[in-house]
């Protein structure tokens, strides 16, 4: 819809001529969008500027060839809590939930694939997992943890320094509810929060996919290994909802339509095709912004779902002290992911596999061995030889997403180097695509012979695509030094930076990234705090 024009309330002051608005927003991403429906159900006048040709951000979708759609980055849901769609109204704009968790199947390279589904663990022939009581009591302990995490996601973080008696109270409530767990719990739970997820799994269940799969969820979009300090919070963060993963009816283009359609239906106005050159600062207070175009627009606040590198480029290095800057350069931004998208001219089917488990999530992660060496290939900017991957088949879900009986397969690629070796070019991209369906084609024979279209998007792709430095989709490391109140940086962890006026609200924000709207709904929250202390 977006890319057909610019999407304006009927009547508008802005249809008219006039460019004044109470909050503009900087990416019509799903965070970006999520502040701008919540500001405008309170009677702000929103405008969300978005340099792409549609909404949706990480969630869009792009068309491989005509009638076959593919998820553009994100593919499954996974954090997106009911109190965050209940607040947005997305049921009421489109967005329709799965109807059960989606299986995992933990592939194995010689074909005793792992079944995860509904808390069980077997084989996929059926027989019983050596591990599955482990593994049963693990999750069911990293749940309840996770719980606890879930809390502190969904409002701002505590300040590092300062922040009066109302933060006290709220730190207050968490420490409570963490004490409430009990003593052996809480204990565990400061034992485990820093730790490696590498040790911490294999202390209880052996090395093998099963395992795997907890170590590829806990680096999920980041330059690190499973032997990382803090790869365990990182895991945690990811079971905030119990750690299930879902596929909406119609594919994550649809989630993407929702989101669009419930800011419209607030009120928001969405222009795509514009891009912000300036966001413009006097006396030190965001006045408006400056679009590429050269014509300003006016405003009391702007929320950018851009990383804070580029965040504080546009509103101009000088209005930060040095510290500040110095702090923002060192974030950790190094992406060490690509994704590839493939047309099939049929269902691909994983030899010793039910068909019924097919529509399934697929994880490559042999062992937590054998990510850590992925991650040292990575480290030394070299193809991964072995590629891990996730990968889902959304049309076997819902075969409205294509046409003529055809399929879409999206993979996510773990490990593959922003810094190549070589330098990216098409010839870079060909390869890793060569040898992720050469991947895929060993676990489902034919796989290579079915594919039609095929799309590569390396970490450089990404960063030209969505400015993302270095193409790192969180914007920034989801590990525990730059998480929580220590994200994105000390000084600006409650959303706010120096710039009166000026806040951030995507990925880079706490609590991170993933498709959960909280960053865009804390920010949008921060900034109706901040109007009612100055009202009052």
């Amino acid at each position: 819809k977006c890319g057909t024009g610019n999407l304006k309330r009927p009547g508008s002051r802005a249809a008219c001529g006039m460019s004044n608005f109470d909050t503009i927003i900087i990416g019509a991403g799903h965070n970006g969008l999520a502040a701008a429906t919540r500001l405008a159900q309170t009677g702000q006048k929103v405008l969300v500027l978005e340099q792409g040709a549609t909404a949706g951000g990480a969630i869009a979708q792009s068309e491989l060839e005509p009638g076959v759609f593919a998820p553009r980055y994100a593919h499954l849901l996974m954090g997106l809590g009911m109190p965050e769609i209940k607040t947005l109204g997305l049921q009421d704009h489109g967005y329709t939930p799965a109807v059960s968790d989606m299986p995992t199947i933990a592939l194995c390279p010689t074909g005793r694939h792992v079944v995860l589904q509904g808390g069980t663990v077997h084989y996929a022939d059926g027989t019983p997992h050596p591990d599955a009581a482990a593994y049963q009591t693990l999750t069911k302990r990293l749940t309840k943890f996770a719980a606890g995490i879930a809390q502190i996601s969904r409002q701002a973080p505590p300040a590092l320094t300062g922040g009066g008696w109302r933060q006290a109270v709220d730190l207050g409530k968490i420490g409570l509810n963490m004490r409430l767990q009990g003593k052996d719990d809480l204990r565990e739970f400061m034992r485990v929060a820093l730790s490696n997820v590498y040790d911490t799994v294999l202390d209880e269940i052996a090395d093998g996919p099963l395992a795997g799969v907890l170590g590829f969820d806990a680096i999920l979009g980041g330059h690190m290994g499973p032997r990382a300090p803090g790869t365990m919070l990182s895991l945690l963060t990811r079971m905030r909802e119990g750690a299930q993963r879902s596929l909406p009816k119609g594919g994550m283009g649809a989630l993407a339509a929702s989101f669009t359609n419930a800011a419209i239906a607030a009120g928001v106005e969405i222009r795509c095709n514009s891009t912000v050159f300036e966001i413009s600062v006097t006396e030190d207070r965001v006045t408006g912004v400056v679009l590429q175009d050269g014509s300003s627009l006016t405003c009391g606040q702007v929320l950018s779902s851009l990383d804070p590198k580029t965040t504080m480029r546009l509103s101009h290095i000088r209005h930060y002290d040095a510290e500040m800057v110095r702090r923002v350069r060192h974030i950790r931004t190094k992406g060490a992911v690509a994704k590839v998208n493939l047309a099939l001219s049929e269902a691909p089917k994983i030899s010793g596999l039910d068909d019924s488990l097919s529509a399934a999530r697929w994880v490559m992660a042999p062992s937590m061995d054998a990510l850590e060496l992925g991650y040292n290939g990575a480290k030394y900017g070299r193809l991964p030889d072995d590629v891990i991957f996730e990968a889902v088949v959304p049309s076997l879900s819902d075969p409205s997403i294509t046409t003529g009986n055809r399929h879409v397969l999206s993979a996510i690629v773990q490990y593959v180097p922003y810094g190549l070796q070589q330098g990216w070019d098409s010839n870079s991209n060909s390869d890793l695509g060569d040898r992720v369906i050469a991947a895929l084609d060993k676990v489902a024979p034919g796989l290579a012979d079915s594919v039609t279209a095929r799309e590569v998007i390396s970490p450089q792709d990404i960063e030209v695509e969505t400015g993302a430095p270095g193409g790192h989709w969180h914007h920034g490391e989801l590990i525990a030094d730059q998480m929580l109140m220590m994200r994105p940086a000390p000084g600006m962890e409650r959303y706010a930076l120096p710039v009166s006026g000026l806040y951030l609200c995507g990925a880079s924000a706490h609590p991170g990234g993933d498709v959960t709207a909280l960053p865009g709904l804390n920010a949008a929250n921060a900034v109706l705090a901040g109007l009612k202390r100055k009202a009052a």
